[in-house]
């Protein structure tokens, strides 16, 4: 997938001026923010807190033996029949997925929801070798058709209103009109059925890897994944070598917290735990099964300061809760992934200069570290991103030369007290928009007015009466 990250600010202003995807948008993040709420905390603020607490303490163990658990779960995996690929780059990954496709001489791959493979780029490499790829997920089949990328971490077709999705199945598939999503639902349904069943290979993500079982484990409310993982004869999963977990018993709450994070529900209507190929005896499951496990990056950050983003357990809470995110939309971030953690390893994976205006996509309110599930620390790290900007030197000069003055003034009592001075006489005349990157000020707010007296002047005032 393209990145445009460094287009965040004209795409923000498209998505704040789109009054159909920023009410959908409003809807969609308002609903799942309170449902988050409602889940996390049902038996109290302390009982949510402590597995918030008892969430984050299980992901901070993962990363900290994160090597020796990935040796641990390819051995698990390996024992229970599962082929375990490595692959440092989404070049790597491609290939290999490419290159089990052939081997199995596959035509058709039905596809469960994965962000990985849309960060890898996966479905363009498959269908450039003439192998059709269906996403299975209600809300991605419908990106698909109409050539769009996901909007969401969890709901994809967030930014979308049921009208619009109405439409687009009269437009492309000759529904029936109505404006009932059950029957609607329905219609997908019987399209989808039929690719269920003719796949040859079926391709998932992975919430998390448990490494003392060696199981891949999803999470999902439409079934398509059970679909995915047990019709085809072929099943690939391609996970993130951070999504690991120790134990049954840390997986056992993580997921609870993703799915009250995510959806707001105590658990999602399917939760699948895979233990590779269908043995003998077995009346469903598929022939041959595949993992995946992909770099692309993750070890750079691994290996820096921004090591707890990798903790990430892809809930989408934060996107929910902030205020950028919930004007904009997702798609104003230009990459995979949008929202404040978007911001945060868009620029880690893709580099500063490919992603500059994304730390600066933030208002700090601090909501996100606020709703992690795991307490990531992502205002200090989008603070250090804009600090590592300025060290690289990937900054606007006219903000460099605005701040360095700035300094100037500030660095010196006299100086500061006759800009202070000048601003107070000169504000009067100062034009409802200022110009220049100024403007992005007064674009939304009121230029205030300066006090006629400075506190230096009532200070000195003050004590000379005394």
């Amino acid at each position: 997938m393209q990145i445009k990250s460094n287009n965040f600010i004209p795409a923000a202003q498209i998505g704040i001026n789109d009054a159909e995807q920023a009410a959908a948008v409003r809807k969609g993040t308002t609903g799942a923010y309170n449902n988050r709420l409602a889940a996390v905390f049902a038996d109290g603020k302390a009982h949510g807190e402590a597995m918030r607490r008892q969430a984050a303490a299980a992901k901070r163990r993962t990363l900290k033996h994160l090597p020796d658990l990935l040796e641990q779960a390819e051995a698990r995996m390996q024992a229970n029949g599962t082929v375990v690929l490595w692959a440092e780059s989404a070049e790597e990954a491609n290939q290999h997925v490419l290159d089990i496709a052939q081997r199995h001489a596959v035509k058709r791959v039905a596809k469960a929801k994965s962000m990985l493979s849309e960060e890898i780029g996966l479905n363009a490499v498959l269908q450039s070798a003439d192998i059709e790829v269906v996403e299975t997920d209600l809300g991605e089949y419908i990106l698909q058709i109409n050539g769009e990328k996901p909007s969401h971490i969890v709901a994809p077709i967030v930014h979308k209103s049921k009208e619009s999705v109405r439409d687009l199945f009269i437009d492309k598939h000759a529904m029936p009109y109505t404006d009932d999503a059950g029957e609607m639902t329905q219609f997908a349904r019987q399209i989808l059925r039929e690719k269920f069943l003719s796949a040859e290979m079926g391709i998932t993500g992975g919430n998390f890897i448990i490494a003392e079982t060696g199981s891949v484990c999803l999470v999902t409310n439409e079934g398509n994944a059970r679909l995915v993982t047990t019709i085809p004869p072929v099943h690939v999963a391609v996970v993130g070598i951070e999504k690991l977990v120790g134990t049954v018993e840390e997986y056992a709450t993580l997921t609870q917290m993703l799915t009250r994070s995510a959806t707001g529900q105590t658990m999602t209507v399917y939760t699948h735990m895979l233990n590779g190929p269908r043995r003998p005896g077995e009346k469903d499951g598929p022939e041959h099964s595949y993992v995946i496990l992909i770099d692309n990056g993750r070890s750079k950050i691994y290996a820096s300061n921004y090591a707890e983003a990798l903790a990430c357990i892809r809930c989408g809470a934060c996107l929910n809760g902030c205020p950028v995110y919930r004007s904009t939309g997702g798609h104003a971030y230009g990459w995979v992934y949008p929202g404040p953690i978007g911001a945060v390893i868009t620029p880690l994976l893709q580099g500063l200069e490919n992603a500059k205006q994304l730390p600066h996509a933030s208002s700090l309110c601090g909501m996100c570290k606020e709703v992690c599930p795991v307490d990531i620390d992502l205002p200090r790290m989008l603070l250090d991103l804009r600090h590592d900007l300025v060290e690289v030197g990937v900054t606007d000069r006219t903000w460099d030369w605005g701040i360095a003055g700035w300094k100037t003034v500030n660095k010196s009592p006299r100086l500061f007290e006759l800009s202070g001075k000048a601003a107070a006489r000169g504000g009067r005349f100062a034009p409802s928009q200022l110009p220049g990157p100024l403007g992005g000020w007064t674009m939304y707010r009121s230029l205030p007015s300066f006090a006629p007296k400075s506190f230096r002047q009532m200070w000195r005032e003050r004590n000379s009466d005394e």
